[in-house]
């Protein structure tokens, strides 16, 4: 609601920005860390356009991530909450960013319109787990204009009641207070809502859920309406709520536009806050680009190298190792998502990350894994015979599913709707299932190719984005897939076969680039890449009795 009339001017200020030249620099808590993260001046641009999308009168909020527990008093590595990386470039637990419209007084410091709240220096707990930043580490390194301790959050005298409203991602409700932290996520939580007050019954999803309304209630009114009836039948409040049921009563684009200007008042806003930030990280920057090719390239050389190595004697888990480790060799610090690594009808589950079967045989096997560098991950998905050769029935699959993504890449576009390779490579593929004699009518194609072909790419594998028409600097996934389980009502020779091939695609003002060209892609490219000895031909390990 409140971010709608300035969008225009983040998107040209976007574009604008996005041409400015690459700068990658040092950001370390210590030394010998790598020397090519974003520069403190890219993060601060995103922070200023954010700001300049704020209504008058507003404040924005963002908090890290919370520490997640992964067994008694281990946890699982941390990872910063995405938004606020790309805001600050801290990857530090039990942080606040606030973003003021107008600068106001902090801490006793005037004119200060960002303001980061970090966890302090401690000699102890850096001993066990890693050094920080601090606050004159962050200041110093992060070139934000207030910096301060955590535990000086509550006390800075931001005037909440002040502001007319206010901008913030909803943090998740299960976070662990640490009494022994004073300033723990937990707690600065706490204190947003106290001060701010935040009323208890405030419902961040029901708010977003408000924006989509507005922001499409009449341009898809039919794709909302559905939305919206499918949610309630889940969700009670939604079902008695009297602004989306008076969304969902109207029959005309007028009685639309009347139930839209309906919606209760509330200075608490999360909607507009999400929209202004899919316009941000939707356009990738030329830093943002150099991070991406490089997590990309380097998961298209862990397909080939995975290629010349893959014997069908080897494991699910095994097959992952080696994509992973060489993910590792080139320095990226994580996978993009868990890694998917499934053979004969394993590949046929979408999501499978089990990756447990200890001999992969000669079905196919789809490997679908992405490098995280610096914060960006790759998203690149190659099917190949462990045998080195792929079947008459398994080459059919493939070689349509492989038309189908020519067909998708060749609709990425810049003025192209977003569903337009999606709509491309369904057509193929539904033509093709019904020549090989899999299906009947078209319709049928969506139980062997179930999602859709594309998704944005970036600081989150399903990035951020407006899945408006396609522009220079959007990267997008191109992954057309065929999977065909056992007991198909199908010929048995196609059970088990499952095929995905995915790319990442940048959108350019002329023809689309394809980030991930280097992992081989056509029946012929397979075969001769797994035709090439491996270095790992010769690496033997001791037999464990």
């Amino acid at each position: 609601m409140y971010l709608t009339s300035t969008l225009r001017v983040l998107r040209c200020a976007v574009l604008a920005l996005s041409l400015a030249p690459a700068a990658l620099a040092q950001r370390a808590a210590g030394p010998g860390r790598p020397t090519d993260f974003l520069d403190p001046a890219f993060h601060q641009s995103r922070r200023e356009l954010l700001r300049q999308a704020l209504p008058a009168g507003s404040v924005a909020v963002l908090f890290a991530n919370p520490v997640r527990n992964r067994a008694n008093d281990v946890n699982y590595i941390f990872h910063q909450h995405p938004d606020l990386y790309y805001l600050t470039g801290y990857d530090e637990p039990d942080a606040v960013l606030v973003l003021f419209k107008e600068p106001q007084t902090v801490g006793g410091q005037a004119g200060v319109t960002e303001a980061l709240f970090v966890q302090p220096r401690d000699p102890k707990a850096e001993q066990w787990t890693g050094r920080r930043l601090g606050t004159e580490g962050t200041r110093q390194q992060l070139k934000l204009q207030y910096v301060a301790d955590n535990k000086d959050f509550a006390g800075a005298g931001i005037r909440w009641a002040d502001f007319k409203s206010i901008h913030f991602l909803d943090p998740p409700t299960d976070i662990r207070d640490d009494s022994r932290n004073p300033a723990d996520l937990f707690d600065l939580v706490a204190t947003f809502r106290r001060q701010a007050a935040v009323p208890a019954d405030y419902d961040a999803r029901r708010n977003e859920l408000y924006t989509t309304v507005q922001r499409y209630g009449v341009v898809n009114a039919a794709g909302i309406k559905s939305y919206v009836e499918g949610l309630a039948k889940n969700q009670p409040a939604l079902a008695t709520d009297a602004y989306l049921q008076g969304y969902l009563r109207a029959t005309t684009d007028t009685e639309r536009q009347q139930a839209m200007a309906a919606r209760p008042v509330s200075r608490f806003e999360t909607g507009s806050l999400n929209d202004a930030l899919d316009e941000l990280r939707a356009v990738k920057t030329p830093e943002e680009l150099k991070l991406l090719r490089q997590a990309v390239r380097i998961s298209a050389v862990g397909q080939q190298e995975v290629m010349k190595a893959l014997k069908p004697d080897m494991g699910e888990m095994e097959v992952q190792g080696l994509h992973e480790y060489v993910y590792k060799k080139y320095g990226a610090e994580f996978e993009g998502y868990p890694s998917i690594v499934g053979a004969g009808g394993n590949g046929c589950i979408l999501h499978y990350e089990t990756n447990d079967k200890p001999r992969i045989g000669n079905d196919l096997i789809l490997m679908d894994c992405g490098a995280e560098y610096h914060g960006y991950t790759a998203d690149v998905t190659r099917t190949a015979p462990p045998s080195g050769k792929f079947s008459p029935a398994q080459r059919q699959i493939y070689e349509l599913v492989l038309a189908a993504q020519d067909a998708g890449i060749l609709a990425c576009k810049a003025g192209n709707e977003f569903q337009a390779p999606n709509k491309a490579a369904q057509k193929v593929v539904a033509d093709g299932l019904m020549k090989l004699g899999i299906i009947q009518t078209p319709e049928e194609m969506r139980k062997y190719f179930p999602h859709g072909t594309s998704h944005y790419l970036g600081l989150d594998v399903h990035d951020r984005g407006t899945y408006k028409p396609l522009q220079a600097g959007n990267v997008i996934t191109v992954e057309p897939g065929i999977y065909i389980p056992e007991g198909s009502p199908c010929d048995k020779k196609w059970w088990n076969i499952g095929v995905r091939i995915e790319d990442d695609i940048l959108i350019t003002a002329g023809a689309p680039e394809n980030l991930s060209r280097e992992a081989p892609r056509t029946v012929a490219e397979v075969e001769a890449m797994m035709a090439k000895p491996s270095s790992l031909d010769n690496f033997k390990l001791p037999v464990l009795k």
